[in-house]
């Protein structure tokens, strides 16, 4: 049987705890017999988990036993990783066991140096801060999870049962996966990513206040046809200046600007209108219905209609 250790922090986040002990301890083969059996893993025998203690009846000395190490997320992602659990960490995966992490949780993962060179992810909302920590990880703030083979790592929250399901596929198959799910009442595989639940508004905000004038009409004028001289024009600038401008106080180029408004835009739109799709592509300034749904599926991952279904 897969043995599965669940690794409990300090500060752990109990929704990322739970997901893999529910899904992985609920699996069952086509004969009935468990898939998995779960164990939870600490340092110390009680962990603070914000609203309760944690008693964990396994401790470090669990994990070379297990198959799979799951590290879940933690609340305050620049604590220190206790040494010791560092060290149980590397011991473990230069024994070649799988270990993969839940939100949060990479984090702690990252400390050990064995995502170095390495494709992963985290919450959308803290991967630039895990990409400036650790900046020899190739972080994609856009996916649900990224499986590198030994080690996984996973987007937030619900993302961490995508990459449950994703690895009881791997072990036994689509068909143990796939009923797996049914008892989560979740999909085999989501459509789109992680990029279509990020808050996209309209910054980058600059750094001080000369281009808040120039934002402004922008945002007023989402649905007209611009043009980098259009811009320019209205800042009274040559384009040249401008895209220096805009670099220097947005981190970003006046059209990478515009097109990031006009999709928080349509955005807002879907969430809030029964608007077609191709009414809603012209309003926010997309010449085509083609161009609007080419680009809302290169920002978010999904199609307009699709982020509709999910968000309206």
């Amino acid at each position: 049987m897969h043995t599965v250790a669940v690794l409990a922090l300090d500060q752990v986040i109990p929704f990322d705890l739970s997901t893999p002990i529910e899904v992985f301890s609920r699996t069952r083969l086509p004969d009935g017999r468990p898939g998995y059996q779960v164990r939870v893993c600490a340092e110390r025998d009680e962990i603070d988990a914000g609203a309760f203690t944690l008693r964990a009846p396994w401790g470090l000395e669990s994990l070379p036993d297990a198959d799979t190490i799951i590290v879940p997320g933690v609340a305050d992602v620049t604590a220190p990783l206790p040494p010791a659990v560092r060290g149980a960490l590397r011991s473990a995966a230069a024994d070649g066991t799988r270990i993969a992490s839940i939100c949060a949780g990479t984090f702690p993962l990252a400390a050990t140096r064995l995502l170095d060179g390495l494709r992963a992810t985290t919450h959308w909302s803290a991967a630039g801060l895990l990409a400036a920590t650790y900046p020899d990880i190739d972080v994609d703030p856009d996916v649900l999870y990224v499986d590198n083979g030994q080690f996984l790592t996973s987007a937030g929250a619900a993302a961490g049962l995508d990459l449950c399901l994703h690895m009881i596929r791997r072990d036994y198959g689509s068909a143990v996966a796939a009923d797996a799910a049914r008892l989560s009442v979740m999909p085999l595989e989501r459509e789109g990513g992680q990029a279509q639940f990020i808050v996209y508004d309209h910054a980058p905000t600059p750094h001080g206040r000369e281009l808040e004038t120039l934002l402004d009409w922008l945002r007023e004028n989402l649905a007209r046809d611009l043009t980098l001289a259009d811009i320019a024009k209205q800042a009274g600038t040559s384009t040249r200046t401008l895209i220096r401008r805009f670099s220097d106080q947005t981190g970003t180029t006046p059209l990478q600007w515009l097109h990031r408004a006009r999709i928080r835009q349509a955005q807002h739109l879907l969430e809030t209108t029964g608007h077609s799709v191709e009414r809603i592509g012209s309003q926010v300034g997309f010449g085509s219905p083609t161009a609007f749904r080419d680009r809302f599926k290169r920002t978010t991952g999904v199609s307009p209609r699709t982020y509709r279904r999910t968000f309206s």
